[in-house]
């Protein structure tokens, strides 16, 4: 069988994930959070036909002769590019400005939190700050921030974490401090969907960096409280990749069918 032939295959292929990339990233435009991926490629190994031959006093060298063998998916990349701002004036939308990632935890049995990026957070009836699944919020330390005392009849957050609670007395007093995460790669953090990431032996080595936000000594962004950080796809740019990949795969399948065509020809020649 022809070689371009299956080259054109391997190309098919790695066009069509390239399309299921952008098809995620267009769907998410507008997800709170969300970080849009990229699909990269390399060669696949090339098959040597002649090998190198090194010169003398009276020849000359001759260069190797191989022919590529089709193309791979080499990585998709999660681009974690900070997204634009929306204003939303709620005190309980949180965005952060710079590195790091909110910590929600399911139980206070679950060791390691999940990361995530999207500041919508809710007081549920028990007057504990969750996400909108349900997902309870962490402190500095990690731990599951416990529930705003029934004396507190407003409160904010500042840029720091710190939530300054109007007590029913009309003082003002600080409490709890939400914390964020620092994580060394997060393009190693593994997506498990609603906005959440878990993390990997390649995100992470050792335990999670956890602090304040704001906090100059880790480098954690600091909190913009009224606002959300949204999607950071970019549509112009992903409907440019999706014409570059259409046009790859039809003319990958313009191989495919000019491989058959000579493969034809050949068949015919016993006639």
């Amino acid at each position: 069988m022809l070689r371009s032939m299956y080259s054109g295959v391997s190309g098919m292929r790695g066009f069509q994930t390239k399309l299921d990339v952008i098809g995620n990233n267009i769907a998410n435009v507008n997800t709170i959070g969300f970080k849009s991926g990229r699909v990269m490629f390399k060669d696949i190994m090339s098959q040597t036909i002649a090998g190198v031959t090194a010169p003398t006093d009276e020849t000359g060298g001759m260069n190797a002769r191989q022919i590529g063998l089709g193309v791979s998916i080499s990585s998709i990349d999660t681009l974690h590019t900070g997204g634009s701002a929306q204003t939303t004036n709620n005190p309980l939308d949180l965005r952060i400005d710079g590195d790091g990632f909110f910590m929600v935890k399911l139980t206070d049995d679950q060791e390691v939190p999940f990361l995530t990026r999207a500041g919508d957070f809710h007081l549920d009836a028990n007057r504990r700050l969750v996400t909108s699944d349900g997902l309870y919020l962490c402190d500095e330390g990690g731990g599951i921030m416990e529930q705003i005392a029934d004396d507190v009849t407003a409160f904010s957050i500042s840029a720091n974490g710190v939530i300054m609670q109007k007590m029913n007395t009309g003082a003002t007093e600080p409490g709890q401090t939400v914390g964020v995460a620092k994580v060394t790669n997060p393009e190693g953090l593994e997506k498990i969907g609603g906005n959440l990431y878990r993390t990997t032996l390649n995100a992470q080595n050792g335990d999670l960096v956890m602090s304040a936000p704001n906090s100059q000594e880790n480098g954690t962004g600091a909190l913009v409280p009224g606002q959300l950080e949204m999607s950071n796809v970019d549509l112009t740019g992903e409907f440019t990749e999706m014409i570059v990949a259409q046009r790859g795969l039809q003319a990958n399948s313009r191989i495919i069918t000019t491989s058959d065509e000579v493969l034809q020809e050949i068949v015919n020649l016993k006639r």
